[in-house]
């Protein structure tokens, strides 16, 4: 016998109703369609694999988000997706074995054993696009510009850019030889904004490594406009070369989104190491007033296919679609907005006709035995189809 509450949902887990369902489809439609003049090309991937698959390269972060169960088959870990990401690295690497550029994208749904961020959904339709085979910021560039056109096609406005580079900390690190135990205090400190923390951990690097320590310091502070590119080029002046060429990066890609996108503000925060455990080089977020969490992300995350056989440079992006629907302006399309009502009857040809009108594009819907022309309306129909003048014709409702 079903318990009195077997209705309910598990906390965070939410169903879709159908004007909602059918604005998540339109966007989905139209941003896939979007994704392939770009050249993308889409791939689905499975929901569960085993959890070697889901949690190697940048899946190593995801272990306490992936829901696991045992396969009755094989006796070997499932997990259900919580990111499709390294799915689509393991198809670039392994399956397709491209050589040169490959462009895929994607939208599904994947599982979180807890909220990721401020929301308290668990339940999320994914949906992203990923650039291989090219380690140049014009990857980086094009993705940033697709994610911005993803945001602009789904109506949402408003968005501010916040781009870092997790290079720079990384090559900074490297140079002054920190021990794995003190790179992540320093690590959690950046992400805090705590200055004086940072500077605690820092100084003890000694008098040889002084200037490496007062850069490291100075990430903390590194946040602002454009202009805080110029600011660090003289503070990480001596700097690792791979620093410098990371600051290099960032300039030639404020130079071109401030060109392309004059009325988006560019934020640039050189402490932000978002992801930094498997991002390599720049680092993105778009961000939108009144909602306390970034709506699209995405950054460069080099060698995910090492892992699965390969290694290949990578830069993607990714957004919550049904948060793009929910604080853009999607249309659901005419198709949604009227339909015709067939009355109910065995009239020869009425079949014939109702599949006529449905192949043109029509939404048609035929009553059911007992339901009348009033019903019509609760369904949405502002037109019925009718027999008149020895022909079916489709004339307009009359309330």
């Amino acid at each position: 016998m079903p318990t009195v509450d077997s209705w309910l949902l598990p906390e965070g887990i939410e169903e879709v109703l159908p004007e909602e369902a059918a604005l998540i489809e339109a966007a989905r439609r139209q941003l896939l369609d979007l994704f392939s003049s770009w050249g993308y090309d889409l791939v689905i991937t499975p929901h569960i694999e085993y959890v070697e698959s889901l949690l190697t390269g940048a899946g190593h972060d995801l272990e306490l988000q992936t829901f696991k169960m045992v396969d009755q088959l094989s006796g070997r870990m499932l997990g259900v997706r919580a990111d499709i990401t390294p799915q689509v690295a393991r198809i670039d690497a392994h399956t397709l074995g491209a050589e040169g550029p490959s462009r895929l994208c994607y939208c599904g749904s994947v599982m979180h054993t807890r909220p990721r961020t401020l929301s308290t959904a668990r339940s999320v339709i994914q949906l992203g696009a990923e650039l291989y085979g090219d380690a140049s910021s014009a990857s980086d560039i094009e993705i940033i510009t697709l994610m911005l056109e993803t945001l602009s096609s789904c109506g949402v406005s408003g968005a501010h850019l916040d781009i870092g580079h997790v290079g720079i900390y990384r090559g900074l690190a490297q140079a002054a030889g920190l021990d794995e135990k003190v790179e992540q205090a320093l690590f959690d400190a950046l992400q805090r904004k705590a200055v004086d923390e940072v500077r605690a951990i820092a100084e003890p690097l000694g008098q040889s490594q002084s200037s490496l320590a007062a850069m490291l310091c100075s990430l903390a502070e590194l946040s602002g406009g454009v202009e805080v590119l110029e600011r660090a080029h003289v503070l990480l002046d001596g700097a690792p070369e791979s620093v410098m060429a990371a600051l290099d990066d960032l300039a030639e890609i404020a130079q071109t989104l401030s060109r392309q996108y004059p009325e988006i503000p560019l934020y640039f925060d050189l402490g932000e190491l978002r992801g930094y455990h498997y991002h390599t080089g720049a680092v993105f977020s778009a961000y939108i007033p009144g909602l306390g969490q970034s709506i699209a992300q995405g950054g460069r995350y080099d060698d995910i296919g090492s892992d699965f056989g390969r290694a290949r440079p990578a830069t993607g992006f990714s957004t919550d679609l049904r948060l793009l629907v929910e604080r853009g302006k999607v249309s659901a399309g005419a198709e949604r907005s009227s339909a015709i009502w067939a009355a109910y009857a065995n009239e020869q040809g009425l079949q014939r006709e109702v599949m006529k009108l449905r192949r043109e594009g029509e939404r048609v819907i035929v009553a059911l035995p007992g339901q009348v022309d009033a019903d019509a309306v609760e369904h949405g129909c502002d037109r019925i189809l009718r027999w008149q003048g020895g022909a079916w014709q489709v004339k307009k409702l009359e309330n």
